[in-house]
């Protein structure tokens, strides 16, 4: 009988103990096959994950920042002990006990999807589980991928430490918001630093891993709240908080960014400008677009952000002048639905939903409004983030459209959004007052001469209206700012200041008719020095000068200035019919002010990768002695250059000399007014659609042009000098106060002569007179003077010529309907022309 016992329950140990080994054989069998071909696990250690780029100024302020992920990585030591005590009580209260996988959470999950037939399926995932299905694995919820899971976890177990582990997830996880990394969610929620977090905080972030999507802080209030309180109850139940402390903190309102509680981060940068989107152009042409925006680089901006708000306030305050003497009103074209203005709450909420630009501050901050009512007098509106007062009444009155040719019920209606700003009178406020963007753009850069730092870029009115950046994409016609590439080139091929060139009427043959050149004056001076004729801006002169150095030459001249990569020598080509760019013309400009020397213009001083390698710096100089301390007191260290000579220094200067008249006496006399000595060239193309003004000191060189996209005509009035020169003074005005100026450096090599500077004849050393001129000539160069140039266009014997200081002889006369009337002398064949840039 005990035989038959012992023998079945040997059976039954038998069964037992083949099954046991089947099952173990079965799971070894499982483990191996998806064992095989998994993804490195090794590559975790190091893996860099895509962080933030980061644009600071010279302060170290930071101004911008590009990310797709926004996630600013932190190592594991640099993270609170609180937040990773929380973290680990929401998601893995076992990390620091087990070996990669809970066994006792896989198993509740399995009975739990049992017990519900698959309606509640627990993850019962560990945080080294979640590492490997986000790093290495996807995140569909099959078996095959929980099986890779564990074998990957138990092997980052072995191959990593715990803190490691942790850091990867701490850093790598979505918790809302575009935010990855509990670093970056902090200062998305909170717009505070790990250290600076409370325990509900912490509490807060660590709810999110869940379902990040599900609990957002407005909209799912109610149910973070219930699991924040959790995690703290588990942060508690773990040993992390005292009773206390847990009683204090479950008791803490749910704040956020989100929900007004704390200013955003954002708020503390200013709007993204132009500045900063052409850095992130340009650095993403250079490194790639996806490593700009994943790399973590550390940018060093060459902007002066003080300098930036001056050019901005000269372009835009020109653009605004010009588009109210036009007198017509756009406005913005956007407006809020009539059921929008049945209350405040939806007509402010309608408001914020418009896309409008939000970023001028011309004479004070433009605010996007709603029109809320048109009476005969006056217009009442809405103003996005201001509350009507009685001291200021949001009510636009009659006087403000007095530069409108209608009034309130012919221009407006109610529901369109417009823009208005203060007025006020010595800081007392007057009314609000209408504004709009101009339809007339333009663009405007200023660097530095010896460095080619960019200190300002305004590429528009506004950057929130367009994004288009006039001073870099915009290619327009220089029309005569490009002139002095011509006389550089001519001044390098043996002629001088006193050159004589005629100027008189030109008919050049082309493929599409008759070219007939002419001068803006439509007169002619006949033969004139060159000073003279850059400083007026004759186009006949000009043209007869390329003519005979050579249009090879002057679009030689141009290419190795970069004005052009390849620009075509035709003759149309030497008064700037060849577009450019501000960006390319202003760092032109800026070779003649440092004596003839190449500058590269840059918007970047360095940049730094994640790891504060500097992987590019500017300023390639050296410092021979910047190491010794032995230096002696006042003396700075000596600073080595080994920039390519562009032209000879000798024609720079020359050339300098010359655009310093067109200031003082030439095309922009009266409209560029500085304390120190200024030289520039005014630009002025056909029907004015585009207009031109760009000038140095002996330290910072700006730029300017003005015109429509579109180009048209801007009017008979518009003048490079008078349109762009005046942002350009306004600027350097304040650019000159803070860094300085002074005379232009003579280089050696040569010596001052005194010329007549309309006759090109030479004077006694002691002459003085309007008409007197010192110009600099090489040392050994024996200068001939009264030789004419004509470039082979012969002059007409019979030409009337215009003499300085003489006035157009004009007789009255009678018209056929009883008028009188004032004409010229009868024209002459030499005298007709028609045509040209000036």
């Amino acid at each position: 009988m005990l035989r038959h016992i012992l023998t079945f329950f040997g059976s039954i140990f038998s069964l037992l103990t083949m099954g046991l080994m089947m099952i173990a054989i079965s799971i070894g069998a499982i483990f191996y096959i998806y064992g095989r071909d998994l993804p490195s696990h090794q590559s975790l250690a190091n893996y860099t994950p895509p962080t933030i780029s980061r644009i600071f100024s010279g302060e170290g302020r930071i101004i911008d920042e590009f990310s797709r992920e926004r996630r600013l990585y932190t190592p594991a030591e640099e993270i609170p002990a609180m937040i990773k005590q929380a973290i680990i009580s929401a998601e893995d209260k076992n990390f620091y006990s087990h070996g990669g996988y809970d066994a006792r959470g896989i198993a509740v999950a399995i009975v739990e999807a049992i017990r519900t037939r698959g309606a509640t399926v627990r993850g019962a995932s560990t945080i080294p589980q979640q590492v490997v299905k986000n790093f290495l694995l996807s995140g569909d919820r099959k078996i095959e991928r929980k099986i890779k899971e564990i074998i990957l976890a138990t092997r980052i177990e072995e191959a990593l430490s715990k803190e490691k582990i942790l850091e990867l997830y701490l850093n790598e996880i979505f918790l809302g918001q575009n935010s990855y990394g509990v670093t970056a969610a902090a200062q998305t929620y909170f717009n505070k630093s790990l250290n600076e977090l409370a325990p509900h905080e912490a509490a807060f972030l660590a709810s999110m891993p869940k379902e990040p999507s599900n609990f957002h802080p407005v909209r799912n209030k109610e149910r973070l709240l219930e699991r924040r309180n959790y995690v703290l109850r588990e942060m508690q139940q773990n040993g992390y908080l005292t009773k206390a402390v847990y009683d204090t903190e479950v008791e803490q309102p749910l704040r956020s960014v989100q929900n007004g509680d704390f200013e955003p981060f954002s708020a503390a940068l200013p709007p993204r400008d132009y500045f900063t989107d052409e850095i992130r152009r340009q650095l993403s042409r250079d490194f790639g677009e996806g490593e700009f925006f994943s790399g973590g680089f550390t940018v060093r901006a060459t902007i002066d952000p003080e300098m930036q708000v001056e050019a901005a306030a000269a372009l835009q305050g020109k653009l605004e002048q010009y588009d109210r003497n036009l007198g017509r009103w756009r406005g913005t074209g956007k407006s809020v639905p009539p059921e929008a203005l049945e209350s405040e709450e939806a007509w402010r909420a309608a408001l914020a939903d418009v896309s409008v630009a939000r970023d001028v501050n011309l004479d004070g901050e433009w605010y996007p409004a709603v029109i809320l009512g048109i009476e005969d007098q006056q217009m009442r509106i809405g103003i996005e983030g201001v509350e009507a007062t009685e001291a200021e009444p949001q009510v636009i009155p009659r006087d403000d459209i007095g530069w409108l040719p209608k009034n309130f019920q012919q221009t407006f209606e109610v529901g369109q959004v417009v823009h208005v700003r203060r007025m006020t009178d010595g800081g007392n406020f007057v009314r609000w007052t209408l504004r709009q963007v101009p339809q007339v753009q333009g663009g405007f850069m200023a660097m530095d001469v010896n460095t080619g730092r960019v200190i300002a870029m305004q590429g528009g009115f506004s950057y929130q209206n367009s994004v288009f950046n006039r001073a870099t994409q915009a290619k327009r016609q220089p029309g005569s700012s490009f002139k002095p590439f011509v006389y550089a080139a001519a001044l390098d091929s043996g002629y001088s200041p006193a050159t004589i060139v005629v100027d008189a009427p030109i008919e050049v043959n082309t493929p599409q008719g008759l070219w007939r050149p002419r001068n803006s004056s439509n007169r002619f001076y006949g033969p004139t020095p060159l000073r003279t004729g850059i400083e007026q801006s004759r186009n006949l002169m000009t043209v007869r000068l390329a003519q005979e150095v050579g249009m090879d030459t002057v679009a030689a001249y141009a290419e190795r200035f970069g004005v052009y990569d390849n620009m075509g020598p035709f003759l149309a080509n030497a008064l700037g019919s060849e577009e450019s760019t501000v960006y390319r013309m202003v760092a032109a400009y800026a070779m003649f002010a440092n004596g003839g020397e190449r500058v590269e213009p840059t918007l970047v001083d360095r940049v730094q990768d994640r790891y504060g390698r500097t992987v590019y710096r500017h300023d390639e100089r050296t410092c021979t002695d910047c190491d010794d301390p032995g230096i002696a007191p006042g003396r700075g260290p000596r600073i080595v250059s080994n920039r390519e000579r562009v032209i000879d220094g000798i024609t720079a200067y020359q050339l300098t000399s010359m655009l310093q008249g067109v200031v003082q006496r030439g095309t922009a006399a009266g409209n560029v007014n500085l304390s120190v000595p200024v030289a520039g060239k005014t630009g002025t193309t056909n029907d004015a659609r585009d207009v031109w003004f760009i000038g140095f000191t002996s330290n910072i060189v700006a730029g300017c042009y003005i015109g429509y996209d579109q180009p048209r005509s801007l009017g008979r009035s518009a003048y490079g000098a008078g349109m762009c020169g005046p942002v350009f003074t306004q600027f350097m005005r304040k650019a000159t106060a803070k860094y300085g100026g002074g005379e232009f450096a003579i280089p050696p090599g040569g010596h001052f002569i005194k010329i007549d500077r309309f006759s090109g004849a030479r004077l006694a050393d002691n002459a003085s007179g309007a008409n007197v001129v010192a110009e600099y000539f090489r040392d050994g160069e024996d200068p001939i003077f009264g030789l004419a140039f004509d470039g082979g266009f012969a002059m007409g014997t019979d030409l009337e010529l215009f003499r300085e200081g003489s006035g157009e002889q004009v007789r009255d006369v009678t018209t056929s309907s009883g008028q009188t009337g004032k004409v010229g002398k009868k024209a002459t064949f030499g005298s007709m022309s028609s045509g040209g840039l000036y």
